[in-house]
């Protein structure tokens, strides 16, 4: 007998009807095109989905007008062939300055709790947009709000229809925040539910994956691996959330042991975790877990790049976490006084590593990585 482990949380007694929050109109003019059994994601009311404003949302999502000199869009830091990623240890802004972390993948986004690495205040896609658009700190499309950026794309010969198609009754819509609700709605339509792993357990297709992959599921939950605690449910993060679903007691941001520095901050500044919005010491180096989905096509790892490969990723788990043996970052991350309990160490057999990097890989969605229906419209 087929033996499965299912997620915790990872299936939703959620049916399509009533999930999608919103207008019968929008609801009846966008289905969501998930698996059977697969949760749907939680869309607020006041953005209801719509082919049409999906539609506009790929548009604005590609369109180099959206930053201050012309040379980046979203997908310039979420590339769609490498699960809406950069492939970069840190990115980079429009105007060349570097940040200190990477940009977070952009799949099953709509499942996610919180957003970005480490701010605990933005839960809205439609809030999120704003911060690589007008932000300043760092400056990363570097639009600004003094001058009138949405002029361009009134000009452009696609746009009127595709604005008038996503928000039909309004007279002029043209704003900042039809582009951000149009840009979240895009992004939730993001989805990775048909990997090896769904179709396993959601498609009942023995096939699917290896039998390493599947022993390497049994390690993925056992103890003292434990991993499902920082990667769990249907997203593989800790915070996530779908129709019907709640994650008040969800603890959603973790230190792993990646750095422990002398003194107050022991991870290296400005990368202080949640401590930087918190402010408080205990959540210095708490980051939000990303999710697994796609994992072996997002390298390098963690919120600064500082892991090239998911064998060394495994090496510092095993180790309980990292230790730096010189430089400026020196020290020993199994040590960390705010290191989750979770992270604990462990030990892997030659084989066992193998089986859990299988599983891992299993994970890769090979068809959101190609859709056309996510892809650059710009293109000729």
């Amino acid at each position: 007998m087929r033996r499965r482990i299912w997620l915790a949380g990872a299936l939703s007694a959620v049916g399509l009807a009533g999930a999608v929050v919103g207008s019968a109109r929008s609801s009846a003019e966008f289905a969501w095109d998930l698996p059977k059994g697969f949760p749907l994601p939680v869309v607020p009311a006041d953005n209801p989905m719509s082919a049409a404003k999906v539609e506009l949302g790929r548009h604005l999502f590609y369109d180099l007008r959206l930053s201050g000199n012309g040379t980046q869009s979203c997908a310039t830091c979420h590339q769609q062939e490498i699960a809406f990623t950069e492939g970069l240890a840190t990115s980079q802004g429009s105007t060349g300055e570097e940040h200190p972390r990477n940009s977070m993948s952009l799949v099953n986004v709509a499942y996610a709790a919180t957003l970005t690495w480490a701010n605990p205040s933005l839960t809205r896609l439609e809030d999120q947009a704003a911060v690589p658009m007008f932000g300043r700190h760092p400056v990363e499309l570097g639009l600004g709000e003094d001058r009138d950026w949405l002029e361009p794309l009134r000009r452009d010969a696609r746009y009127p229809s595709l604005f008038r198609g996503a928000f039909p009754d309004e007279a002029d819509p043209f704003s900042r925040a039809n582009v951000l609700k149009a840009l979240a709605t895009f992004q939730r339509t993001i989805v990775s539910a048909r990997s090896p792993y769904d179709r396993y357990h959601f498609a009942r297709d023995d096939q699917a994956v290896s039998d390493a992959a599947k022993r390497g599921e049994v390690l993925f939950h056992s103890r003292p691996l434990s991993c499902f605690t920082c990667h769990g449910g249907v997203n593989f993060s800790t915070a996530t959330v779908s129709a019907g679903t709640s994650t008040s007691r969800v603890v959603q941001f973790h230190n792993t042991g990646l750095y422990n520095l002398p003194g107050l901050l022991s991870y290296p500044a400005p990368n202080t975790g949640i401590y930087e919005v918190t402010r408080d010491p205990k959540d210095v180096g708490k980051f939000r877990p990303p999710t697994l989905r796609n994992i072996a096509v997002t390298a390098p790892y963690m919120h600064d790049g500082s892991i090239a490969s998911l064998e060394d990723v495994l090496a510092h788990y095993e180790a309980g976490g990292r230790t730096v043996t010189d430089g400026p970052y020196k020290g020993v991350g199994r040590d960390n006084p705010n290191k989750s309990p979770a992270i604990r160490g462990f030990s892997l057999t030659p084989g066992e590593r193998a089986d859990l990097l299988a599983f891992l890989r299993s994970l890769t969605d090979e068809s959101v990585l190609r859709d056309p229906r996510l892809a650059n419209p710009w293109r000729r």
